[in-house]
């Protein structure tokens, strides 16, 4: 009897051991990994000494302020700076016909390269195994390899609808619409405008003459815009509060955007989202192949009370520059799934003319 006794109790030791080990941590080899951090990172666009200043986006912490090793000076532009799958991050010295390229590192970008341009760059966009860089008067390519910038392997002269080199202060953004082609709108008060389509082959620029088409009839400046994944573009017409639908290589809708001046814009799934300076306001939209739908007027006002001049977003951050009396800052919020923003807090900048605006989440590989 006792021993019968001795091993049930042995027999429940054992049960209760395995229990406690079962809800005990997992080892370290099994862990979850530390998936980094959401960076916001601006540029200050210092005429003389550009550089860049890269934020913790949930805490506003200061991480960075790094060299572009060039010089700044653009305006008017959309996209000054760009990542590229949360691994690269580039960022245009418009007084020095320049780009700097910088490489994440954990939570942190170091500087990896500086590439010279054919003309002093406003914009910047990735695609198609390459970075792509707008100037004032060309578009280049250059190859990415091996996670950094190769070389420039093509350049086209950008063309106004009317003929012609656009003047200084025309170009506004280049994006990727598909393998085989680029959009740069350029801007060209009182005529409506243009938007170029740039020929590519294999990623490269062909150096083929674009093909220039006009801005509608009664519509004013083409800037900002975003790109659905079947090649549909949505593109801001700034100076007439209008949107417009572009798709095969002209516009085919054009509806009020109901606030003043929409000049920026950004995608986040299905939801377009524009930065418009006139009214201080973000609007959230909606775009097809044939319609653009306005979803919320005024999705956000922006903190500050400042002119947004440019915004960006990515994974569940969106974020907006603005300028207002001489000071510029960083507004950020937070977007749920259905394209709600909640402010987060803005972040002053301590420079006058802070240009473009990147929210890098942590890469696929980030940690590894």
């Amino acid at each position: 009897m006792n021993r019968k006794i001795m091993l049930l109790a042995g027999a429940a030791t054992l049960l209760t051991l395995s229990a406690t080990a079962s809800f005990a941590a997992p080892p370290p080899s099994v862990q979850a990994k530390h998936e980094g951090l959401t960076l916001a990172v601006t540029m200050t666009n210092d005429p003389a000494t550009n550089q860049i200043k890269v934020y913790d986006a949930a805490t506003h912490a200061l991480l960075q302020t790094l060299q572009t090793n060039g010089a700044g000076g653009a305006s008017g532009n959309a996209r000054g700076v760009r990542q590229f799958h949360g691994e690269l991050f580039a960022a245009v010295n418009n007084g020095s016909n320049s780009v700097a390229v910088y490489k994440r590192d954990g939570d942190r970008l170091k500087l990896d390269s500086v590439v010279t341009t054919t003309s002093p760059p406003v914009s910047v966009d990735f695609g198609n195994g390459h970075m792509y860089v707008a100037g004032a008067t060309t578009v280049d390519s250059f190859i990415l390899h091996g996670n950094g910038i190769a070389w420039r392997d093509g350049t086209a002269f950008l063309q106004l609808f009317e003929g012609g080199t656009p003047p200084s202060g025309s170009t506004a953004q280049v994006g990727v619409v598909d393998e085989g082609r680029l959009l740069v709108t350029l801007k060209t008060d009182p005529t409506p405008g243009t938007v170029d389509i740039v020929a590519l082959h294999d990623g490269a620029i062909t150096g083929a003459v674009p093909t220039a088409a006009s801005a509608p009839s009664g519509t004013l400046t083409p800037f900002g815009f975003a790109v659905y994944p079947d090649g549909t573009a949505v593109i801001t017409l700034a100076h007439s509060s209008q949107d417009g639908l572009f798709r095969d290589g002209a516009f085919t809708s054009v509806i009020g955007a109901g606030q003043t001046a929409p000049c920026w814009m950004t995608r986040m799934g299905k939801y377009l989202f524009t930065a418009n300076t006139g009214s201080h306001t973000i609007s959230r939209l909606l775009g097809t192949g044939n319609n653009i739908f306005v979803d919320s007027l005024v999705a956000a006002s922006i903190p500050t009370r400042g002119a947004p001049s440019d915004i960006d977003a990515d994974g569940d951050v969106l974020g907006v520059i603005d300028h207002a009396a001489g000071a510029s800052h960083l507004s950020l919020f937070t977007v749920n799934d259905f394209g709600e923003l909640s402010a987060s807090g803005s972040i002053d900048l301590g420079v006058a003319n802070a240009n473009g605006v990147a929210i890098i989440s942590p890469s696929d590989t980030n940690g590894d």
